[in-house]
């Protein structure tokens, strides 16, 4: 899985997917990453107050990495299209 997010709506619509990829529940997936169900909706929903600590244990769980790279200069529709 190699998608693109720039905004916390789009860290949300990210993480929805692979934790339905892994056929895990909102709260299987903050159990294993020792979180509040609804701190795991909040998440998903694009909250902007998730701490980086909370976004990196739930990645954790779901075999995913943060990456920091360089922005691409695609224009907006590309990467709205991802979505």
């Amino acid at each position: 899985m190699s998608d693109l997010a720039r905004n916390p709506k789009q860290v949300g619509s990210l993480v929805r997917r692979a934790r339905k990829k892994c056929g895990l529940s909102q709260s299987q997936l903050g159990e294993r990453a020792g979180l509040r169900q609804a701190t795991i909706s909040q998440l998903e929903t694009g909250n902007p107050s998730a701490t980086l600590e909370t976004i990196l244990a739930v990645l954790s769980v779901l075999d995913l990495e943060l990456r920091i790279e360089f922005r691409t200069k695609g224009a907006a529709a590309d990467i709205e299209d991802i979505f």
